[in-house]
């Protein structure tokens, strides 16, 4: 009875097997191809196999009681500052720009004892930072410099070469503050080949008291100061109105495909709302940021996503009710008409942009200004001529 049993169940395994073995030569492939999702092309499947020109800017921001200014700043003066990074090139090929952003010294929202949150790591999406800086808001906390910077060296993904690397910390209280010492942190990003630059929200003198420059000096940085309270000041120009009628043209020529696609295009469009918010100039900024190379929308939008893989038609569902009923050929031909329609666009408002720079200069000659947006760009365009690059005029 036993032997019987025996043999029953190693002739029910050997089938099992026989069968197994069968169906995951013949269906396993299938079933891959039928579970693959070609709808979605991320930054890491479009990442350039060459990062050799990566300009890297984590900001740090302080989002304690005090500090609802620097937050306004940030977010008044956000394409401004990335419009400078966009100019910033090496070696006459394409750079890429990735942006992070925390903020510490809020406790509501997050349960690190330190009270650090990351808002974004290192993206190539500059609508996603913009929301994430429109959300912000201040409360009460601890704020401890050198765990907030040790934690974005850690958590971030920090490339190895000589790209420009650039930690930003802003806020208003003592540099030593918290477990970890600012000489530890700092000096793990020299290590790194990371700068750490400081901001200091108020006095010049009272900062360096507080140890800021300090911990510049040793983050091999530039200790900066700025008026945090100060209200962004705007320079109306002749070219405002002309460029932001073509951001509306540059806006339709954006297709959203796959699961997050209409979430993306309403996004785009969201924080066009939230620079307009501000003034028309700021909306001028974000706009001549959107017609710059460093404006991606590869995983979204089937004209960026066709560029880089022409064979993208074939596997994705297009929202749109004109493109989906078109032939193969007759909707190749359409993205690439629509493709050099926002290049030509995109031409138009870089030019447009070079003069309104121009009398932006002139008015602004002899103001003198202490803000985040001037903090900041100084230091990029000093640090980037270090790292061999230059910034386009």
């Amino acid at each position: 009875m036993l032997v019987r049993k025996f043999f029953f169940v190693v002739l029910g395994l050997t089938m099992y097997l026989c069968v197994s073995l069968a169906y995951n030569k013949m269906s396993l492939p299938f079933l891959s191809l039928m579970n693959t999702d070609h709808t979605e092309i991320t930054d890491n499947a479009n990442a350039e196999d060459d990062d050799k020109n990566t300009i890297q800017v984590a900001l740090l921001l302080d989002t304690s009681g005090s500090m609802s200014g620097l937050i306004e700043q940030a977010k008044s003066q956000l394409w401004n500052i990335l419009n400078e990074l966009a100019r910033t090139e090496k070696d006459d090929s394409e750079t890429k720009l990735e942006i992070a952003l925390y903020e510490y010294g809020n406790p509501s929202k997050t349960r690190d004892v330190n009270q650090i949150h990351q808002l974004t790591a290192f993206t190539t999406d500059m609508d996603l930072v913009s929301e994430k800086l429109f959300a912000l808001k201040t409360s009460g906390g601890d704020e401890f410099c050198g765990a907030m910077i040790k934690t974005s060296l850690n958590e971030l993904d920090w490339k190895s070469n000589d790209g420009l690397r650039i930690i930003y910390i802003a806020g208003n209280e003592g540099f030593t503050q918290g477990p970890v010492s600012y000489e530890t942190a700092c000096g793990e990003a020299r290590e790194k080949g990371v700068v750490v630059n400081t901001v200091f929200c108020g006095d010049y003198n009272e900062g360096i008291r507080e140890n800021w420059k300090a911990g510049a000096v040793s983050g091999a940085g530039e200790y900066l100061n700025i008026n945090h309270n100060a209200e962004t000041v705007y320079v109306p120009t002749p070219y405002d109105d002309q460029i932001n009628k073509l951001n509306t043209e540059l806006n339709k020529t954006y297709i959203p495909f796959g699961e997050k696609g209409k979430t993306k295009q309403l996004n785009q469009v969201s924080q066009d709302v939230n620079a307009n918010v501000y003034s028309k100039s700021n909306m001028v900024d974000r706009a001549t940021f959107k017609s710059s190379k460093k404006y991606k929308a590869t995983d979204w939008d089937v004209v960026d996503a066709y560029k880089k893989d022409k064979n993208i038609l074939k596997n994705v569902k297009i929202h749109s009710d004109t493109l989906q009923n078109l032939s193969p050929e007759d909707l190749e031909a359409e993205i690439e008409a629509i493709s050099a329609r926002r290049s030509n666009i995109q031409v138009e408002i870089q030019k447009l942009d070079k003069q309104r720079r121009e009398f932006k200069a002139k008015e602004s000659k002899n103001k003198k200004e202490t803000s985040l947006q001037k903090a900041m760009i100084s230091t990029i365009q000093k640090q980037a001529k270090e790292k061999g690059y230059k910034i386009k005029e």
